[in-house]
């Protein structure tokens, strides 16, 4: 078998605990139906990218920022009920990697899910890891890029 084809899991321990600003957030946006806007959130400049581009796209009309730590691990929060069950959700990768985009498509479904990968957008900083490596007017720059261009994708849809 492939190694392309080969799947893992990982434990997580269950809770009874629910953040309050995320399930009056959660519940908001069920009701508003508006769609959730995830991103990675690696430790790289192409995880912050990805993130700073998602609170982008996040501000306008019909979008929400959503939270991927509650959609992981409280499934039933309001937070995760939301993005499994919008109609749409919108997922900002860092890199070619598409970690995040490998797991939440397994809890959304693929036809639900409409993934970008950032870099491909901007392509820079291939050889930086450190956030602090690329100051915070090129990082901005860099995000402005890939949420205009994710926009309009989405607008043409």
């Amino acid at each position: 078998m492939s190694k392309a084809n080969t799947t893992f899991s990982i434990e997580v321990e269950d809770t009874e605990d629910r953040c309050p600003i995320g399930e009056t957030i959660g519940n908001r946006n069920i009701a508003e139906r508006k769609i959730p806007v995830l991103s990675c959130e690696g430790a790289c400049i192409r995880g912050e990218i990805a993130r700073l581009a998602a609170n982008l796209v996040a501000k306008g009309e019909p979008f929400a920022r959503g939270c991927h730590g509650e959609l992981l691990s409280v499934p039933d929060s309001a937070m995760a009920q939301w993005v499994k069950k919008a109609k749409q959700v919108v997922l900002i990768d860092g890199c070619f990697l598409r970690c995040h985009g490998r797991i939440i498509e397994n809890l959304v479904g693929k036809e639900k899910l409409v993934q970008f990968d950032a870099l491909s957008v901007y392509k820079k900083y291939t050889d930086v890891f450190d956030i602090d490596d690329v100051c915070e007017e090129e990082r901005k720059e860099a995000a402005r890029q890939v949420a205009d261009n994710i926009l309009t994708k989405l607008k043409a849809r």
